[in-house]
């Protein structure tokens, strides 16, 4: 079976948490059955872990020793079928996955034990002696320990808390699978799967990337299969949609004034849409003379990297079942993000303000995150918050602001808009230096304003309810630049608008050329 990750992520240890991954120098099936039924057990809801059979680490830092130590090739057929004995011995049954790599002209053994559906799980100290007593094994930092007292409790409750995206969904078809985003998220992440897309049926593929449940007789796609890889899941998860919505004068000065984008697909294409919309048409860097230097200061007035790990955090924690798009809304002030629900009661309220780290050991979408993180969408590991911060202090920009409601229906992160943003000391950098506008220059670019008003209104007059969106789709403009004119055209009085946000149109007053 081909990995649904590259090779050298894991032994280098990117894209996968340090302890999510155990190298072992030889064959050691008492040792390793422990972490394998551990990572079964997932105990932290972190999405299992890798066991890479001969390879060496270095004591100082825990990183793979290079060239690999191997495994000899004349035992690796005996170590295969060894594993399907002692798996039996697992309670209940449990079936890692198992891969046989070619590193450094030498094979190691490539064990993926991704988080079971039937935990808690039990082995055998020791899986080679008969009669040995069976005991619950959970991950302690890159260790693999016994599951005592509380947290052996607390690791039997587990049974009940299979995250939504794991859970098998009788809806979903083999045909609701896009074999284009299927095979282009493993040519991304450097998986060998990719060149068998093709030549492989579809069925064995997502079978061998853990994405089926169940019995052999009634085996169900799991959720994450059409979250990650089906360009309609709003066909099984109604509204999972991100919502843009851009106020150019601000909500509360012009509510009535406002143009919407709805980004629908698979979460990647999603969150791809999104920062591509808020790159063209938001982000601008900015230049500021300092008296009595020589260099200017530049500065965003949004970071991408801030930006983008609230996207990616506000899809990988949604509530699936909740049929609530997640809304960003654009303002002078700054950008918001609105997301259901809010962060789970184990995150304090007060933590929450804080806005430092929103640790929580309960994931909604866990496998989701897994295939986030090997795109290099995401970290996991509660970072998403600090990221924010530091890349919005960096940039010079104030804090991001969270917030979420007693009853933590909803959750809110706003970031700021940086605070030298404004009309006066604004410098547009497009890739290109800022020039002095001439007499000429400006006589050439209030004659092509105008152009652009008479053309606006007459794709409005052919499509009264047409947004702003589209018209600057139809343009080949940026959608600020169309705001800019339709707000002018209405200055003018030649246009108003009709009705609220939804439903109303727009209304030509005067239709007399400039």
């Amino acid at each position: 079976m081909a990995l649904a990750i590259n090779i050298n992520d894991l032994l280098n240890k990117q894209k996968i948490e340090s302890n999510r991954i155990e190298f072992k120098k030889g064959w050691n099936p008492g040792s390793i059955y422990h972490s394998i039924c551990a990572f079964a057990n997932d105990f932290d809801d972190l999405g299992g872990g890798y066991i890479i059979v001969g390879v060496d680490t270095d004591d100082k830092t825990g990183m793979a020793i290079r060239p690999v130590e191997g495994v000899p090739i004349e035992k690796i057929d005996g170590i295969l079928q060894e594993m399907v004995a002692y798996n039996n011995k697992m309670a209940p049954y449990y079936l890692p996955r198992t891969s046989v790599e070619e590193m450094d002209g030498k094979q190691v053994i490539v064990i993926w034990c991704p988080a079971g559906s039937y935990r808690p799980y039990s082995v055998p100290v020791n899986v080679t002696a008969k009669g040995s007593k069976e005991y619950f094994y959970i991950r302690s930092g890159t260790s693999s320990i016994e599951a005592r007292g509380e947290v052996l409790v607390e690791l039997r409750e587990l049974a009940n808390r299979m995250p939504f995206d794991e859970r098998g969904n009788s809806d979903i078809q083999l045909e609701d699978i896009s074999l284009v985003l299927l095979r282009d998220y493993l040519v991304k992440v450097g998986s060998k799967l990719a060149d068998e897309v093709i030549t492989t049926p579809l069925a064995t593929i997502l079978d061998q990337m853990e994405l089926y449940t169940g019995p052999k007789e009634n085996r169900l796609l799991r959720n994450v299969a059409a979250m990650m890889f089906c360009e309609n899941q709003n066909k099984f998860f109604p509204y999972t949609q991100i919502d843009v919505v851009t106020f150019p004068n601000g909500k509360m000065k012009d509510p009535n004034n406002f143009t919407e984008v709805t980004l629908k697909g698979s979460v990647p294409q999603m969150i791809k849409q999104t920062m591509d919309y808020i790159k063209s048409n938001v982000l601008k860097e900015h230049v500021r003379k300092v008296s009595g230097r020589q260099e200017a200061e530049r500065f965003w007035n949004y970071p991408y990297d801030a930006i983008e790990e609230a996207v990616v955090n506000s899809v990988y924690h949604r509530d699936f079942l909740q049929h609530e798009p997640i809304e960003i809304t654009i303002e002078p002030s700054g950008i918001s993000i609105l997301n259901c629900p809010g962060p789970d009661r184990s995150i304090s309220k007060e933590d929450i303000e804080k806005g430092d780290m929103l640790k929580s050991r309960r994931y909604r979408n866990r496998r989701l995150g897994d295939f986030l993180k090997e795109l290099d969408l995401t970290e996991g590991r509660s970072t998403g918050v600090p990221t924010i911060q530091t890349k919005l202090a960096e940039n010079g920009s104030p804090r991001a602001i969270f917030e979420t409601t007693d009853d933590r229906l909803t959750f809110l992160v706003t970031i700021p808009v940086h605070e030298g943003c404004n009309e006066s000391s604004e410098t547009d950098i497009l890739g290109s230096e800022t020039k002095t506008k001439s007499s000429e220059t400006k006589t050439k670019s209030s004659e092509r304003s105008s152009e652009t008003k008479d053309l606006i209104i007459d794709i409005i007059k052919q499509d009264p309810h047409i947004t702003a969106a589209e018209i600057a789709m139809q343009l080949n403009m940026s959608s600020r630049g169309v705001e800019k004119q339709i707000r002018k055209l209405r200055e003018l009085g030649k246009i108003k608008r009709t009705g609220g946000r939804f439903g109303g149109y727009w209304e030509i007053v005067i239709l007399d050329k400039e």
